[in-house]
């Protein structure tokens, strides 16, 4: 064989020789200093945190017990069944499901969501001949049902929620359902607004079509419950429910387990058999995978386990009033700040607010400012605080969104402390504009047809391009640009800025 001439004399290395793993942790902490806390309070949106002392330390050492156990068959691994079998039969308990009921353990909200969105689709193939299925969904629906929408072939059908309660409408909801309707879906609470669904009476509407209802309860799954033991009213919103007939809860949210850790609850064995995957049309080993993962480390089911098994059922109780002692504190606070609206009535440790234009003495009703709620994050960030931005959507007005976990209650009197003078401050700041231009431009623009050179240029323009140095200190121009964009380029450019950040990085 002749050699290849124009083959590098050099060898190419993927990876250093070796390095110490001290200087190994070393960096890996360094990396994290850029990082928002997820620990102590201050970051309100994406961490859940109980606060309790030793819960991380008892999760790492679960975690890295079962870390080499390869939770794909537990026929070889027992433990697994064993230590899923507890977690499901915990979530089935909590929820009221009834005798019979199932569920599996996912990697999170997203995967359970599109596993019950699965079950949905087979079961009406199945039982009722439909091949072009539709899922009917409220517009403050997670956005993970039109992820497994889009997976799995459905056409969702989105129904406006009230403009003022920003709750489903059950009647629009029930009139939406066809004969093509695979699964209608509720929320407990939507995480937009933290405000629970009228899920009863979505439930009902979907059993007099016979159709499947799925509750959202990734949020509010493990919090509800024991918001309603430790005094609070809630009203039904899970298996009690007859009409309900699957259940998603996160445990790497209100059980405070390590993400990702997520239970997908079935009324039946029947109903959860449409979840799996089963093929023996190969020559290896007959494969069964109940979720859409095969291999996976059996670590997180480990910690999840061990986390709930610590804390138990009079800790969850205790944790869940400091959840509602923060609420109550955030939300009296909040309604004495000049200019600041509540969203909604929030039932579940999700608030969010918005800031108003203040009415004019010539009969200019109060508005929502979306320049000044966007500066008002950027101070807040500036100090120390990360508040969620959510944009305008459908008539619904962009807003703040804050989740509040027991570490918060330490923390809420200082952000209200804190807020005032940063929208203060906030005042001060020139208005955020957009070019006239740029949104003339943006109106022509088909997403499907620009060129790399069309995203680029926008992008650029926004100060997310490359050799931009990653994301500006500043997000309330970006923001407001994308605020102003239609729905199908914004999410073009989101994706070509997502991808501009995973990108390898060139010698």
């Amino acid at each position: 064989m002749q050699p290849d001439p124009t083959a590098s004399t050099e060898e190419a290395h993927a990876l250093p020789a070796g390095r110490p793993a001290a200087e190994i942790l070393t960096e890996l902490k360094a990396l994290r200093t850029a990082d928002a806390p997820t620990r102590g309070g201050r970051t309100f949106a994406y961490v859940y945190d109980a606060g309790r002392e030793g819960l991380d330390e008892l999760a790492a050492e679960a975690y890295a017990a079962y870390a080499t156990v390869n939770g794909l068959d537990p026929t070889v691994f027992p433990s697994v069944a064993r230590l899923e079998n507890d977690l499901v039969g915990a979530a089935a308990a909590l929820l009221g499901a009834p005798p019979g009921a199932q569920g599996t353990f996912t990697s999170g909200g997203t995967e359970s969501i599109l596993l019950a969105v699965k079950t949905a689709r087979d079961h009406a193939r199945s039982t009722r001949g439909v091949t072009d299925p539709q899922l009917v969904l409220p517009s403050t629906a997670h956005a993970a049902f039109h992820k497994a929408a889009a997976y799995l072939g459905l056409e969702p059908v989105v129904v406006p929620v009230d403009p003022v309660t920003y709750k489903a409408n059950p009647t629009a909801m029930a009139a939406a359902i066809t004969p093509r309707t695979a699964l209608v879906v509720a929320s407990a609470p939507s995480y937009a607004h933290g405000v629970i669904d009228p899920v009863a009476r979505i439930a009902e509407a979907a059993a007099e079509h016979e159709v499947l209802c799925h509750v959202d309860a990734c949020i509010g799954g493990w919090l509800l419950p024991y918001l309603r033991r430790s005094g609070r009213t809630v009203e039904p919103f899970d298996f009690s429910l007859p009409g309900v007939t699957s259940v998603s809860v996160d445990l790497h949210k209100y059980g405070y387990a390590d993400k990702g850790a997520s239970v997908v609850l079935y009324r039946n064995a029947e109903l959860r058999r449409h979840q799996y995957f089963a093929h023996a049309g190969w020559p290896g080993y007959p494969v069964v995978n109940p979720t859409v993962q095969g291999t996976k480390s059996a670590g997180l089911l480990a910690q999840a386990w061990a986390v709930l098994q610590h804390i138990g059922e009079d800790g969850y109780t205790a944790l869940a009033a400091r959840v509602a002692e923060a609420s109550d504190h955030l939300l009296e606070g909040l309604r004495t700040t000049p200019d600041i609206h509540i969203l909604g009535e929030p039932e579940a440790g999700l608030v969010a607010f918005t800031v108003l234009t203040p009415a004019t003495p010539d009969g200019t009703a109060a508005a929502p400012d979306l320049s000044l709620l966007l500066h008002l994050a950027d101070e807040m960030r500036v100090r120390g605080w990360y508040l969620q931005p959510q944009l305008s959507f459908d008539g619904l007005p962009p807003n703040l969104h804050l989740t509040l976990t027991p570490a918060t209650v330490d923390r809420v009197e200082a952000l209200l402390t804190d807020l005032p003078e940063a929208l203060t401050t906030a005042r001060t700041l020139p208005p955020v504009t957009v070019d006239p231009a740029l949104t003339d431009l943006a109106a022509t623009l088909d997403p499907d047809t620009l060129t790399p050179e069309d995203v680029a240029g926008i992008l650029a323009f926004a100060g997310l391009g490359e050799g931009s140095g990653g994301l500006p200190e500043r997000m309330a121009p970006v923001l407001f640009l994308l605020d102003a964009l239609p729905g199908r380029l914004k999410e073009r450019l989101l994706t070509e800025f997502v991808g501009s950040v995973f990108r390898l990085r060139t010698p």
